[in-house]
């Protein structure tokens, strides 16, 4: 019962991240809101909500971890880089193409850590590691082309944010690893999303509000961007990490590339042919592989 409990909170998280990209390819493109808007918003509400979570867990020792100089320069480290860093190059992917291929190209995160290990740590590559490689490669040279390779499916732009959202996710998760076993999550999260949204609030503050149609739907729409597309996730994919093993919560994490493409299809009428879907189904591949060899399974 408990291990179903955690499957049903690590899959659903995943599928609330995965149409909150969509809801915000819609923000987007239909209302014509800036996606550095979005994102500092996003991450000052979320960050605030998070630590507000875990004062009542771990009370004044939120405040008391910035007395360590470590910490701060840590934090910093993490919140613009790490958070910050994959915030915003996912939604100017989504921005300047679309909600799919840019949750897509951020999956391949897995490659650049694998890359990361290959030159620093000078690993040798397993016969799994260039099975994952090539899926990648060619799933992204499929995702991109859709068979005609004299057109891309999304902007360049696009595709340059894309790959730079999934080296940042690589930064992420690399950097986040040895502070998760120092900090709770919740603590991280909490003080990662709020330096990140303070930086970025010196780019674009929150309160330079954009002449947008203020409508009850755009409203609710950026409202699920933040709670239901962020707090609810992260919240129940840290929670399944108390049923389920962290590499199962990695693998039931693929939901979110499924429901970005399903519900961009469905609902903002994306063209998505065969030749794609080959390609969405490389990049997932090589995640599982990837994620299940770090897993020793």
């Amino acid at each position: 019962m408990q291990r179903s409990k955690g499957i049903i909170m690590a899959s659903g998280g995943a599928l609330l991240w995965g149409v909150s990209g969509t809801v915000a390819q819609q923000l987007f493109q239909q209302a014509m809101l800036p996606a550095a808007w979005l994102v500092t918003v996003r991450l000052l509400i979320s960050g605030v909500l998070f630590l507000l979570l875990c004062l009542r867990q771990e009370g004044s020792f939120i405040w008391r971890v910035w007395l360590e100089p470590k910490f701060t320069v840590q934090m910093l480290l993490f919140g613009l880089f790490g958070m910050l860093g994959v915030q915003f190059t996912y939604f100017a992917s989504i921005e300047n193409g679309n909600a799919a291929i840019a949750t897509l190209l951020q999956y391949l995160a897995p490659l650049f850590i694998l890359l990361y290990t290959m030159v620093w740590k000078r690993t040798r590559l397993a016969l799994l590691d260039i099975v994952g490689a090539f899926l990648a490669l060619t799933g992204t040279y499929l995702l991109l082309t859709g068979g005609n390779t004299a057109q891309l499916t999304v902007p360049l732009e696009g595709f340059f944010w894309g790959i730079l959202s999934g080296v940042s996710l690589a930064f992420y998760t690399l950097y986040s690893a040895p502070l998760l076993k120092k900090y709770s999550t919740t603590l991280l999260m909490g003080w990662g999303m709020l330096t990140g949204g303070a930086g970025m609030n010196l780019i674009h503050p929150f309160w330079s509000v954009p002449p947008v149609d203020w409508s009850p739907s755009i409203i609710g729409a950026i409202l699920f961007v933040i709670v239901l597309g962020t707090l609810v996730p992260f919240y129940l994919y840290i929670a399944s990490l108390r049923h389920i093993a962290p590499h199962e919560a990695s693998l039931l994490s693929c939901t979110e590339p499924v429901s970005a493409i399903v519900f961009s299809v469905i609902w903002l009428s994306v063209p998505f042919n065969v030749v794609q879907a080959i390609g969405a189904g490389m990049i997932v591949l090589m995640t599982l592989l990837i994620s299940r060899k770090a897993a020793g399974k």
